[in-house]
Order: structure tokens, then sequence, then C-alpha cells
């Protein structure tokens, strides 16, 4: 039984992995989270009482209270999730992308070292900080060719640039002091308790609501989709088999435009949860595109399938009916999650100044 301390981890991914680890394991966890507007302990589902879970609502920028939870939980390994993730209120605020997704993790890897380098040299080999990082960092492909862990860095939004960032600064820790780091680059996750500023959960909200259903450009953008689930249990992989100052692309090997994703939310619809008014595609509205936009991400995650043996579980029409009909079912979760601010209004158009 091992100890794993989870920054975000009452985010979208970080409470799948919390959840996969209270319900299929022996491990403890220790949740670092400072409950932003897209973090939710109820996305914690049965893990949140769980005697093997402890929650700390601690800011990852506020070291003394990490050193806090360091000392009080003496992980085995830092799974670290926490971050500012939407390039669209990237756009309208870089500033707290900066912060959180920079400083945070440079903090972060601060007090990781400080804690390691206090361990006995028996625990020592043994521990691991996993920076989980996005695809987004490489910046966009053509129509041809894949992300490796070799392409060379060129983000696009204040987002992605934060989180290159971010990754320069995990690599610098293990390089110049040792710290045993592993880096994950993920493409797009989707699946239950997603907040519902990203594509998939907005689709499905708006078109239950009978909104326009925006699409940007002409939805000719591509992306590369990950269940959430199979995301969660590559992290596992990683921190139990990974190499130090390795890293690791995870994908899921789903390549679909952005219009064809809206399109096929609106058939699981139709079938789901007919509407009286015609079908949900006659929802959809083209809008002007993000400044910026990507053109395509895809993923050659074919390392970590060779090297620690992890493949995705399912695909994109499998992982898709179940998104959908889990967000049939759970209405009151949305409702609760959509309380604050955020109304599902359009984001990422203004500028900064």
């Amino acid at each position: 039984m091992a100890t794993y301390l989870i920054t975000g981890g009452a985010g979208f991914i970080g409470s799948a992995l919390v959840r996969q680890l209270i319900a299929q394991t022996e491990h403890r966890v220790a949740n670092v989270d400072c409950l932003t507007y897209a973090g939710n302990l109820e996305s914690l589902g049965e893990a949140r009482q769980h005697p093997r879970h402890a929650f700390y609502r601690v800011d990852i920028c506020d070291g003394p209270a990490l050193r806090s939870v360091f000392e009080r939980e003496q992980p085995d390994a830092v799974l670290h999730l926490a971050a500012e993730s939407h390039v669209d209120r990237s756009i309208d605020g870089p500033a707290a992308f900066v912060r959180t997704n920079v400083v945070g993790t440079s903090t972060l890897l601060q007090e990781a070292l400080r804690y390691w380098r206090g361990q006995s040299a028996s625990r020592r080999p043994g521990f691991r900080v996993v920076h989980v990082s996005t695809d987004e960092v490489f910046g966009s492909l053509d129509d041809s060719g894949y992300f490796t862990e070799s392409t060379p860095y060129a983000p696009s939004s204040p987002y992605s640039a934060s989180k290159a960032g971010s990754d320069h600064l995990a690599r610098a820790w293990q390089r110049t002091y040792g710290l045993p780091v592993v880096v994950t680059n993920c493409s797009n996750n989707y699946g239950p308790y997603q907040f519902p500023e990203k594509l998939i959960p907005l689709t499905i909200l708006k078109a239950l609501a009978g909104e326009p259903l925006p699409v940007y450009g002409k939805g000719e953008n591509v992306r590369d989709w990950l269940f959430v689930d199979d995301h969660a249990r590559a992290l596992r992989t990683v921190v139990a088999e990974g190499t130090p100052g390795e890293t690791y692309n995870i994908g899921g090997g789903s390549e679909r435009r952005n219009i064809d994703v809206v399109r096929a939310i609106c058939t699981l619809l139709d079938e789901l949860r007919p509407d009286a008014r015609g079908p949900h595609e006659r929802l959809i509205a083209f809008v002007t595109d993000r400044p910026g936009h990507d053109h395509r991400y895809a993923i050659d995650a074919s390392k970590i399938r060779r090297e620690l043996g992890w493949r995705p579980s399912e695909n994109f029409t499998t992982g898709l009916r179940q998104t959908v009909q889990w967000y049939l079912d759970n209405a009151t979760w949305t409702e609760r999650v959509m309380s604050g601010a955020y109304r599902g209004e359009r984001l990422g158009e203004a500028s900064p100044l």
C-alpha cells in the first residue's frame, strides 16, 4: 500500500484518478485542491468519504501549506494534475494560467524536492513525481503526422505556453537536482464529471436545453480523444512503472473533426433523448473561430504501449455513448457545478488588455 499525493484531485482528470485508486487499489490518497470553479468534491463520488482518502484545500502556490501536507502524509509519489486548463479562459485572462501552471508547478517541485531530500536512503529510490501535461504544448499539426515524445514545443495559446513552461520546469528539477520526475503529455480528455465549458459536455447540455450548438470556424479542427478513465489507468501505470527522466505520450487513437464530434453527440441524443422539435443537428451554429486555433492534434502513444504495456480500453464510439448517458443520468451534478459564475457563455473572444 502506497500513499499518493494528487494535486487537482477534485478536478476532472484528478477525480477520475482518485475514484480509481480508492475503488481498485489499496493505496491511500492525499488530495490537494484549492477548489476553483472547475473543482468539485462531488466529483469524487464514494471516494470522498473513504477512510483512505484525505482532502486538503490548498493552493499549490502556497509552499508552507504544501510542506505541511508532505510532512503529514509522507507520500510515496506525487501526481501533479492541478492546472488552469481551458484555452478560451487563458485568452481572456492569461495571468491566472501563469500563476497556477508555472508558479504553482515550481512551488510544488521545490516542496517535493525538499521532502525527497529528507527521506531515508531506503525510501528515496522509490519516490516519483508524475507531471501531467497536454499535447497542446507541441502546437499544431497539418493533416498528417503525429506528436512524439521528441516533437519540439511550439505552444500557440497562453494556456499551452504556461503548460510548456511547467514541463520545462519539471525536467529542469529532474536534471539539475535529480528529483525523480516523469512527464506525461495527453490528448483531449472526455468522459463523466467534466466541467461544462469543454466541447463535449457543453454540446450535450446546450442540445438538451434546445440552445444553439456553437462550432468554431467550419468545425474542421481535429483532436485525438482520450476517455478519462483510460487516462487515469495510464497515470497509474506511469507512476508505478515509468522511468524517471522519461516522457510518455498518452493518446486515445481517436481523431475526430470537431463538427463530427458535435454531430455524433446529436445522433446519440436523438436516440437517447429525442426532441419533439426535430433532430438535434438543427441546433448547430458556426461561430467566429478562436484566435490562434490549432488545426490538428494527434498523439503517437506507441512508447507507453511498448514500454509500459498500457493501451486504451475505450474507442470514441463506446466512450462517447457512456459520456452522453452519464450526463443524461446526472443532471443534479451538472446543476450544482453550474451554479457558480459560468453559465455556458462564449469565452475566449476578449482581449486581456
